[in-house]
């Protein structure tokens, strides 16, 4: 069988230029996937704009390089978690606007001004906190400092109780903004519960929440320039939520929002962007009722090929995924997982008499031949969903990008 070598590619982030050369194992970026993603989605919402969602190491994939990709398909805006996480784009040379979807701490509102990041803000204490940041830098005139009206996007709590102000804390926090020449109110915004179900109707009340404080807005002064409601499953399954712009997570990464939505005309356009693949590092015939790995539970009923591949738990391989079934692809054949995920390595049962030698190429995620292993296969089979899979990937696992 022929022997396949980690593709050529620009390595960035995971583990390193070193480990990216001489570890058998690697996570594969798709960045063409990534922009073809993003063009799918500007199709399908315009003339609302797309925020790509980079935060996480975006979603496992590197924040980066799929900002990059993202920006090329057509997105606009980016989206982070962190303040820490929009500062990594912008040493990166990155000038697209940067939301960060969650209010930062006072510790981080310095990093937020002096990076040109817009905020997400719904307490009077981030206000007062971003508001002094900014007179801070206006006042020691620091090379960079931001221009008077610094963009803040205000969170609605709309039902998911998660963070987010009240209609009213809302109206009392666009009032100050207003009042003070500094900053700017460029977006108002809210997040969605349940948009993955369809038919589900809370997804109808938090829009009519929304409504009903955009209706209150316009009468007590202009509607800010955006507004934004959808996540993926938003843009894709609820038109009336696209609004100005969209925030799209996991589609930008060409996953379904949810496992039941995978076979639906408006997904099918995505492309998954990330393999998970290795090389087989030793391969060996074992006796029929020999027993494998850890704890010694999984028993060869006949002889059979032992495939040992370099990828393991601490590598974001489930320890429980054999436990459920799970399986890997060679040579475009699927086989099962024999016994216990260690820490960094996993056995794979081939059968009696198979060619499978060391080097042979293996793939955990995406396709070989006709076959296919994805992210959501994983999480069906753990009981979670397809972003954890691809966040659990862990920072050792080189990433080559395509």
């Amino acid at each position: 069988m022929k022997r396949i070598a980690p593709p050529k590619g620009r390595e960035v982030s995971g583990g390193g230029q070193l480990s990216a050369r001489l570890r058998p194992a690697w996570a594969e970026v798709d960045l063409g996937a990534v922009s073809d993603n993003v063009a799918y989605l500007c199709r399908a919402v315009a003339p609302a704009r797309v925020c790509a969602v980079v935060k996480a190491f975006g979603y496992g994939h590197g924040s980066v390089p799929v900002a990059r990709a993202a920006l090329a398909g057509g997105a606009t805006y980016l989206g982070v978690a962190l303040a820490e996480e929009g500062h990594e784009l912008r040493r990166a040379g990155l000038s697209a606007p940067v939301l960060v979807l969650s209010e930062p701490p006072k510790a981080a509102m310095g990093l937020v001004v002096d990076d040109h990041l817009t905020p997400a803000i719904y307490t009077e204490r981030g206000l007062r906190s971003l508001l002094a940041a900014v007179r801070a830098r206006l006042a020691m005139a620091r090379e960079g400092t931001p221009p008077r009206g610094f963009p803040v996007h205000l969170k609605l709590d709309s039902g998911m109780h998660r963070v987010g102000a009240t209609p009213e804390m809302v109206l009392h926090l666009a009032k100050g903004i207003s009042a003070d020449p500094t900053l700017y109110l460029e977006g108002v915004f809210t997040h969605f519960a349940v948009a993955d179900e369809p038919a589900n109707p809370f997804t109808a009340h938090q829009l009519a929440e929304l409504e009903a404080l955009l209706q209150c807005m316009n009468r007590q002064g202009p509607r800010p320039p955006i507004v934004h409601a959808a996540n993926s499953a938003g843009a894709l399954f609820h038109p009336a939520s696209r609004y100005d712009m969209v925030r799209a997570g996991i589609a930008v990464y060409g996953l379904s929002p949810a496992a039941a939505l995978r076979e639906g005309a408006a997904v099918r356009p995505l492309r998954p962007v990330l393999s998970l693949k290795a090389r087989v590092s030793f391969a060996k015939e074992v006796a029929a009722g020999e027993r494998l790995s850890y704890g010694l539970r999984y028993r060869l009923g006949d002889r059979s090929t032992i495939a040992t591949v370099p990828l393991g738990y601490a590598d974001g391989v489930p320890r429980r995924l054999a436990e459920t079934g799970g399986e890997v692809l060679i040579a475009g054949r699927r086989y099962p997982i024999a016994g216990t995920v260690t820490m960094d390595q996993i056995l794979v049962d081939c059968g009696a008499g198979a060619e499978v030698e060391a080097g042979d190429e293996v793939v955990l995620l995406g396709r070989q031949g006709a076959e296919e292993i994805t992210a959501w296969d994983w999480a069906e089979r753990l009981g979670t969903i397809a972003y954890e899979v691809t966040c659990a990937l862990s920072a050792r696992l080189p990433r080559i990008y395509i």
